[in-house]
């Protein structure tokens, strides 16, 4: 009984430790999207464009999830840097059978998006920025950016959707295209 105590207290303790990593080494602890925002990010996404989805920072898999279960024809890749998340995501990828599903334990920030037709995200302001300046040296084709919550810092979103929630969490859509 106390190797199994002790056991989960180690284990705890790593989870714990995982999720302050990636807190400290991304600046935003993972985050699930609300069930609203999730909703009103699947009706934002045209998979009919030629590409992935690639979702900037998956966490616990709840949004990137939804998007391959509802587009299983379509490649759908998510990239999250916290081991625990990360480790959640892949048990469900594997217990949905989602083989049109990646999923990488990498920061986005080192990751090729070129094969992207569209991305999304629940970030924060510093990653937003840091996908702006991704975007501007990196990314050479128009593609559609869904963002929970933050706006990029420099670009006038297409649309804004205000949530009938507490605090109308904003849904940017862009339509980015390289200048």
């Amino acid at each position: 009984m106390d190797f199994i105590a002790i056991a989960l207290f180690f284990l705890v303790l790593l989870i714990a430790f995982s999720i302050v990593w990636g807190t400290t080494k991304t600046g935003i602890s993972p985050m699930m999207s609300s069930s609203k925002a999730r909703q009103a990010m699947l009706a934002e996404i045209n998979m009919d464009e030629k590409g992935a989805l690639i979702d900037l920072g998956s966490g616990w898999g709840t949004l990137v999830i939804a998007v391959a279960k509802k587009h299983p024809k379509n490649q759908i890749i998510g990239y999250e840097l916290s081991w625990f998340p990360w480790m959640i995501s892949i048990l469900f990828k594997y217990s949905l059978g989602l083989d049109n599903l990646t999923l990488y334990r990498k920061d986005f920030k080192s990751a090729d998006l070129s094969a992207a037709s569209t991305l999304v995200c629940y970030l924060f302001p510093g990653g937003m920025l840091a996908l702006e300046d991704k975007l501007k040296h990196e990314l050479f084709k128009n593609i559609t950016i869904v963002s929970n919550t933050f706006a990029l810092p420099s670009y006038k979103p297409t649309n804004v959707i205000k949530l009938k929630d507490f605090y109308q969490t904003p849904i940017y859509v862009y339509h980015w295209q390289p200048q």
